[in-house]
């Protein structure tokens, strides 16, 4: 068990439907981490962009993503986590993979489509949460539109990490960056979100934003806006068993039963 997990926050632009020079550019910033690092978190759709276009970009399990996903982690000696594009029994996905760097595949399937974008038109809805154990610590990562629908993330399950990727527009950033804290402080955990920056092959702009946010919701990042940047931040145990003890809000929690 760590009492401190050092993880990689990666804002980067991407190439729209281009997976082989995605992984490359991805490739030479991961390389470029030269501090301990514990977990690398890169974007939603990090090989294509946010793309309706699913059947010529989809990959298996089986396929190079995920294959240069868990090299890089073996490499790293780091778990790595993202969302891409995933055929599976003639459904596509919007699927968040977490590789552990043993090489150990965990995934989930985004919930909330986006319907503006007519993302469930393209996209199977996953049903699951999935809270990952990593070095003592409950990681509940979840992807993009998920960040409005704050029953699917309240911390039930008593995790200590709430992580968002995301392709989320400048014109809506400034819902991002509310709920990003909302979320941190209603759940009394760490809120991270990695959002991409650029212009997509829809010409939609995406200004970054990416954030952390520890249990009173106290920004703990220095990411700038509209650059790419690698940002390394810590989260401490010691933080959130202090004040989780101290206020006890998630004693007092409403029980329900998600439908």
């Amino acid at each position: 068990m760590k009492e401190q997990l050092n993880i990689a926050l990666l804002q980067a632009h991407l190439v729209w439907e281009n997976p082989e020079q995605n992984r490359i550019n991805f490739t030479n910033k991961i390389t470029a981490i030269l501090e301990p690092v514990d977990l690398i978190v890169l974007p939603e759709m990090f090989t294509t962009g946010f793309t309706m276009n699913a059947a010529p970009m989809a990959e298996t399990m089986s396929g190079h993503t995920v294959s240069w996903m868990q090299q890089m982690a073996k490499q790293k000696k780091a778990a790595i986590l993202g969302s891409v594009i995933i055929k599976e029994a003639d459904n596509y996905y919007n699927r968040l993979l977490f590789v552990h760097p043993n090489g150990q595949v965990e995934h989930y399937d985004k919930r909330h489509t986006f319907t503006l974008a007519g993302e469930q038109e393209v996209y199977q809805a996953g049903h699951q949460l999935c809270v990952i154990d990593y070095h003592g610590w409950r990681i509940n990562p979840l992807v993009c539109y998920d960040l409005r629908f704050p029953v699917w993330s309240r911390n039930t399950s008593n995790y200590d990490v709430l992580i968002y990727v995301a392709n989320w527009p400048k014109v809506r950033v400034a819902a991002w960056t509310a709920l990003l804290k909302a979320r941190a402080i209603e759940n009394m955990s760490y809120c991270l979100g990695v959002n991409r920056v650029g212009l997509d092959g829809n010409d939609y702009e995406y200004s970054g934003h990416s954030a952390a946010y520890d249990a009173l919701g106290e920004r703990i990042d220095t990411i700038p806006e509209n650059k790419e940047v690698t940002e390394m931040v810590t989260l401490y145990k010691e933080h959130l068993t202090k004040y989780r003890k101290k206020l006890g809000f998630l004693d007092d929690r409403d029980t329900f039963i998600l439908e």
